[in-house]
């Protein structure tokens, strides 16, 4: 049950939150925001800054504090031990889970022990837009884009991690009614408060990965007015930019960061700003279906195989080392070989010119440069890249298919389409780089060369099938 914002100053006065002319509200177009109450100035210089907002350290939610909360909690210790230590983020979940289900269950709250979270989780919004919870309507706005891969792989990682918390827990009496029998969590709330972990988390100084409660409800601007920091106390603190002026009324705003691409924005925070000036994309680079190295390039390479795309200076940029792994083979002197140590264990290694470059294949755009006839081998990568984000931007200039207005929100259909617009831009101009770049290398010399070398040889060829077809008629 969602409380009333208007209640969290009350929650805040409890919980030794301090606020210093500045109010959480709602603002007329993006949620909750944090207002001003009073002209607000930090001149320049200034060296003894009252914060706007001070949150104890104890509030602070990470993997940390999760672990610290458990040993508090003998049940929620049960549950964490049974399904694991794991990530940051999935400790983090578990602990947000455990908290909403106890919201929504009154008959099992005895289960656990309720903490500043319970509570604080039903001042958050309720909806969250960031494209893994739009609709089966929404998420076709996505196709051809660079989030479309990303937002199924983010879904499908989310639903293994449930049904793991799920096996893990079921065994466990009072967890089991809490969050299963009782029906109070479903793959739906996970998904849900993933979104609000990711769109709310700050990276403190001290702390690392935090979510804090107040200041996370402060938005984002590229012409930002306050920062956070945490104060010798680990007082996680939101101070006015020096030199900066807020007059009454207005919101104050952090800044999310400036180097963020639109996918990235989208993804992480369900919005795009209008005024990023930067230009990126990164695509998934799909093996050569017909390669019978495919696979061990794949296993070797460790890591989703992908092409980034940047627009910098008003130039075309672009680099992909599984581009220049997929483009070698054998007769460019690429070999894979299982080597067995001391203790019988099996590794596949990469060799390349005869040299042991397994623990540099992330980086064998450089290791390539050592290749017979680069500009060929560059020849190869490009074209393998062109035809790529060809196939993604035929996706995105082909129409939409058909919806119901009514289903799909205005704020998913605006950025679905700010982001396909700014993307298939981005690649049109990226495909005519790469063809001008085709076009020069295939009038170099050593290019020409090998080429004409490869027509003289496969003219042999055709001369020898000629003749030996011919002496079998006869």
């Amino acid at each position: 049950m969602a409380l009333p914002i208007q209640d969290l100053p009350a929650w805040a006065c409890l919980n030794d939150v301090s606020f210093n002319n500045v109010e959480v509200t709602t603002t007329e177009d993006r949620g909750y925001g944090v207002i001003s109450q009073k002209d607000l100035n930090d001149p320049e210089g200034t060296t003894d800054t009252h914060p706007l907002l001070a949150v104890p350290h104890d509030l602070v939610l990470n993997s940390l504090a999760v672990e610290e909360h458990a040993k508090e909690d003998r049940e929620f210790k049960q549950l964490l031990d049974a399904v694991g230590h794991h990530s940051p983020r999935v400790n983090v979940l578990l602990f947000l889970l455990v908290q909403s289900a106890r919201n929504s269950n009154t008959q099992h709250f005895n289960v656990g022990i309720s903490n500043p979270w319970t509570q604080y989780l039903q001042f958050l919004p309720e909806t969250v837009l960031l494209p893994t919870v739009w609709t089966e309507d929404e998420r076709p706005l996505l196709r051809g884009t660079s989030l479309e891969v990303a937002v199924g792989a983010k879904l499908r990682a989310l639903d293994n991690e449930f049904e793991m918390i799920r096996e893990a827990s079921s065994n466990i009496p009072c967890w089991n009614d809490l969050l299963w029998h009782s029906g109070a969590v479903s793959f739906n709330d996970w998904v849900h408060l993933d979104a609000l972990y990711r769109s709310r988390c700050l990276e403190l100084p001290k702390s690392g990965e935090s979510m804090v409660p107040c200041i996370d409800m402060i938005n984002h601007s590229s012409k930002a007015s306050a920062y956070y920091d945490q104060n010798p106390r680990d007082e996680a603190v939101l101070l006015l930019r020096p030199g900066v002026t807020v007059s009454k009324g207005q919101e104050v705003t952090i800044s999310y960061g400036d180097t963020k691409s639109a996918a990235e924005m989208l993804f992480s925070y369900g919005f795009i700003d209008p005024e990023s000036t930067s230009e990126s994309l990164v695509l998934p680079l799909a093996p050569f279906p017909d390669d019978p190295l495919a696979k061990a390039k794949l296993v070797a390479f460790g890591k989703a195989p992908r092409v980034h795309v940047a627009r910098e200076s008003g130039s075309i940029r672009w680099e992909s080392s599984f581009a220049y792994l997929q483009c070698v083979n054998e007769e460019d002197g690429l070999d894979f070989r299982i080597l067995q140590d001391n203790d019988g264990n099996q590794q596949l290694c990469v060799f390349w010119q005869d040299a042991d470059v397994t623990e540099q294949i992330s980086e064998f755009q450089k290791l390539a440069q050592t290749h017979p006839i680069p500009e060929i081998l560059r020849l190869r990568v490009v074209v393998s890249v062109q035809e790529n984000l060809e196939s993604h931007l035929e996706q995105l200039k082909s129409e939409l298919p058909p919806h119901d207005a009514s289903s799909v929100r205005q704020e998913c259909l605006r950025n679905g389409l700010l982001l396909r617009q700014i993307e298939t831009s981005l690649l049109e101009d990226a495909t005519q780089a790469l063809e001008q770049e085709k076009n020069s290398l295939l009038k170099a010399e050593n290019v020409v060369a090998y080429l004409g070398s490869m027509e003289t040889s496969n003219s042999d060829l055709v001369g020898e099938e000629v003749s030996n077809e011919a002496d079998d008629f006869s």
